[in-house]
């Protein structure tokens, strides 16, 4: 949890430090300011997007993974007892990740694929976005284990490319 400290007083408690020797208190004011103020932000993004979905969230994905399961699971009811017991678990992660990664592409097309970040040296400027880069994670294990599928099923029958996640 972040210190509610203003920055002036924050200089207070640590003028002593070494780190402050030859900067000006205007320097440090403006230093704790931008990093108060962005932290500020951080903390009210923090609770509106990554706080204990809702029941009702909750629900939506549940539903949403359902349909997927389903969609996969219809293209494998014919195949061997053997083979559908190892593509199972594919099956449950795949539909998972689709469906995570459908609110991962809303939620950076909303804020962007880059953040804003200041260190403890003064330093800051911008980063990819730690959503980004689980977006992009997932997409390549999403895509493996959409291949892993695909390499079950006999060679005339593959799972749709097209299967409605662009849409979606």
């Amino acid at each position: 949890m972040m210190s509610k400290t203003a920055p002036h007083k924050a200089f207070r408690r640590h003028r002593m430090c070494e780190r402050w020797v030859g900067v000006t208190k205007m320097q440090i004011l403006h230093a704790c300011g931008v990093w108060y103020e962005r932290r500020q932000k951080m903390d009210d993004d923090f609770k509106q997007t990554m706080c204990e979905r809702t029941p009702k969230e909750i629900a939506d994905y549940n539903r949403q993974i359902t349909t997927e399961k389903n969609k996969l699971i219809k293209i494998f009811k014919n195949r061997d007892e053997n083979i559908r017991k190892i593509a199972n678990p594919l099956i449950e992660n795949a539909s998972y990740m689709k469906v995570e990664l459908s609110h991962l592409k809303k939620y950076n097309i909303k804020n962007g694929i880059k953040e804003f970040y200041m260190n403890g040296k003064g330093q800051f400027g911008y980063k990819e976005s730690v959503e980004s880069k689980t977006y992009n994670t997932m997409m390549k294990n999403y895509l493996s284990v959409i291949k892993q599928l695909n390499d079950m099923l006999p060679k005339g029958e593959t799972i749709p490319s097209d299967d409605g996640f662009e849409d979606f």
